[in-house]
C-alpha cells in the first residue's frame, strides 16, 4: 500500500514519493499572530498535524516547519489601536496560539521561524530577484514582475489574461503592471522598519514563505500545504518568486484543506459568528473539537454548530468508553481462550482498514469510522464468557495507536490535587455568587474524572472513586 496525495497543482490524486527515500519534507502557512485564533485559524493546524503524525506511523521521518508572521498591515493596525510596539503584540499572541494549538494536540513544528527574525534572507532573496530581472525597485517599493514568470497560474488553474481582468493599481502603489505584487514595502512615517538596500522599509506577505521555506528545507521540498484561501494569491505568489530564483519545482504535492462555516454562514465579524478557539475549549474538551474537526474530510468544507458539536461528543464518548472498558477488563482477564486468533485477525483487519483509509489522501472521516468499527468490535468481545488478556491488550494498543495518529488520547487527564482544590475553590466563589450554573459545570467536570464532592458544615470535601 502507498499514500496518495489529492495535489491542488495536478488537481487529482498522486502517489506520494518523497524526494529522499524515508524522509519529507514539510512546510505549513501559519498565523498572522495580531490576535486569538479563531476556529477556522484551528483547521490547518489540526489537519497537517494529523498528516505529519501519520507519515511518522507509516515510517517516514518528517522535518515539519511552520512558519509566524510576525509583521504585517494587521499588526502595525493593532498595535496603533492598542499603543503597543508590533513585537510586544506578536509575542503575546505567539504565546497564546501555542496554548490553544497545543490544547487541541498539535505537536510543535521542528520550526517555528518568524519574519522578524528572517530579515536578512528576505532581503538576500529580493535582491537575487532583481538581478534576475523579475523583479524591480519603484520608490522605496519593490515588486515582482508576473508576466516575466511564463508559468504562473498555474496553482489557481488561471491564466494571466483572466488575472488582468479586474486587477487595479491601488491609490499609493508604484507598480509598473496591475499584476506585480509587492516584495517589499517603503516604511510608512511611524511605522516598525528594517534597513534595506532600497531604504527603510517591511517585507510584503508572500516572500517571507519563499525564503523560511528555502532556509529550513532547500529549493524544492515534499509538501507544502494550507488553508484553502492561501492557494491564491500567496502560494501561487510562492511558486512564482521561488521558481524564478532557483529554476527548480518549489514543491511536489500542494494541499490545501476546506472552509469553515458557522450555522452553514461563512464566519465573519460583522455576522457575529466569529468564534475563537480559547473560547470554546473553555466550554469543552479541546480533544472534542479536534475529532469534530477530523470527521470531515480535510478537502471538504465544515459546518460548525454547538448542536454539531454536542452530537459529536456523544460518539466521541463511545470510543473513550470502550477503551476504558477495556482496560477495566484487563486484570480480570484469563492468558488465553479458545477462539483468540480469529479475534486478533479480526483486529488486524480493522488496523488494515484503518492504514487503507489514511492511505487514501489521509481520509480521517472513513478512519474514524473505523475506529468506531474496532469500538463496537471491543464491547462485542467484552460480552464474552471469557476473556483473553492477550486480545484485550491487542484491543488497547490498537486504539492507541490509531487514536494517535489523529492526535487523540484515550487517557483520561488526571488532575493534581491542587488543581482540583482549585476547582473547588472557583465552584465555592460560584455558588457564593449565586452562579449555579457554573457550580454545577464545575461538579459535573470533576465527577466525569471520577473526583465526588460532598458539601459539609465544615466546607467542601473531595475522593477519588
Amino acid at each position: 500500500m502507498t499514500v496518495k496525495i489529492y495535489n491542488t497543482l495536478t488537481r487529482k490524486k498522486e502517489e506520494f514519493i518523497p524526494l529522499e527515500e524515508g524522509k519529507v519534507k514539510m512546510y505549513v502557512c501559519g498565523p498572522t499572530v495580531y490576535n486569538f485564533i479563531h476556529i477556522g485559524n484551528a483547521r490547518p493546524p489540526i489537519v497537517f498535524d494529523t498528516v505529519r503524525r501519520y507519515l511518522e506511523y507509516r515510517g517516514y521521518d518528517v522535518r515539519y516547519i511552520s512558519n509566524f508572521t510576525d509583521v504585517d498591515d494587521k499588526l502595525i493596525r493593532a498595535a496603533k489601536e492598542l499603543d503597543e510596539e508590533v513585537p510586544a503584540i506578536a509575542e503575546r499572541f505567539i504565546e497564546a496560539y501555542f496554548k490553544d494549538v497545543s490544547a487541541l494536540g498539535c505537536k510543535k513544528a521542528d520550526v517555528h521561524p518568524r519574519v522578524t527574525e528572517t530579515m536578512d534572507l528576505i532581503i538576500e532573496f529580493i535582491e537575487s530577484l532583481i538581478n534576475k530581472g523579475f523583479a524591480y525597485e519603484s520608490g522605496g517599493d519593490v515588486y515582482y514582475r508576473t508576466r516575466e514568470f511564463a508559468e504562473y497560474g498555474k496553482l489557481s488553474h488561471q491564466s494571466i489574461d483572466e488575472l488582468k481582468v479586474g486587477a487595479r493599481i491601488q491609490v499609493g502603489e508604484k507598480k509598473q503592471d496591475a499584476l506585480d505584487f509587492a516584495l517589499w514595502k517603503a516604511a510608512k512615517e511611524g511605522e516598525i522598519s528594517w534597513e534595506s538596500p532600497w531604504g527603510k522599509g517591511r517585507p510584503g506577505w508572500h516572500i517571507e514563505c519563499s525564503a523560511m521555506a528555502r532556509e529550513y528545507l532547500g529549493d524544492t521540498i515534499d509538501i507544502h500545504a494550507g488553508g484553502q484561501d492561501l492557494a491564491f494569491p500567496h502560494h501561487e505568489n510562492e511558486i512564482a518568486q521561488s521558481e524564478a530564483l532557483t529554476g527548480k519545482t518549489f514543491a511536489k504535492y500542494w494541499m490545501h484543506n476546506g472552509y469553515i462555516n458557522i450555522d452553514n454562514e461563512k464566519m465573519s465579524k460583522s455576522l457575529g459568528n466569529f468564534i475563537l478557539v480559547h473560547d470554546i475549549i473553555k466550554k469543552h474538551d479541546p480533544q472534542l473539537l479536534r475529532f469534530f474537526m477530523l470527521s470531515v474530510h480535510y478537502r471538504n468544507p465544515i459546518n460548525y454548530s454547538e448542536e454539531l458539536l454536542e452530537n459529536t461528543k456523544a460518539a466521541f464518548e463511545r470510543l473513550m468508553t470502550s477503551y476504558q472498558n477495556l482496560k477495566h477488563r484487563l486484570g480480570a482477564s484469563s492468558n488465553l481462550t479458545e477462539n483468540d486468533g480469529e479475534w486478533l485477525d479480526k483486529i488486524g483487519g480493522l488496523e488494515h482498514q484503518f492504514i487503507e483509509a489514511m492511505d487514501d489522501d489521509f481520509n480521517t472521516a472513513n478512519a474514524v469510522s473505523v475506529l468506531f468499527d474496532l469500538s463496537k468490535l471491543a464491547n462485542l468481545y467484552l460480552l464474552e464468557k471469557n476473556t483473553s488478556g492477550q486480545v484485550i491488550s491487542r484491543f488497547i494498543t490498537a486504539f492507541e495507536q490509531l487514536l494517535g495518529v489523529l492526535g487523540l488520547s484515550p487517557e483520561e487527564e488526571a488532575l493534581l490535587d491542587e488543581e482540583i482544590e482549585q476547582l473547588i475553590q472557583q465552584r465555592n466563589q460560584a455558588r457564593k455568587d449565586r452562579n449555579f450554573a457554573l457550580s454545577d459545570e464545575i461538579r459535573d467536570k470533576l465527577k466525569s474524572m471520577n473526583i465526588i464532592l460532598e458539601d459539609t458544615a465544615q466546607g467542601t470535601r473531595w475522593k477519588r472513586v
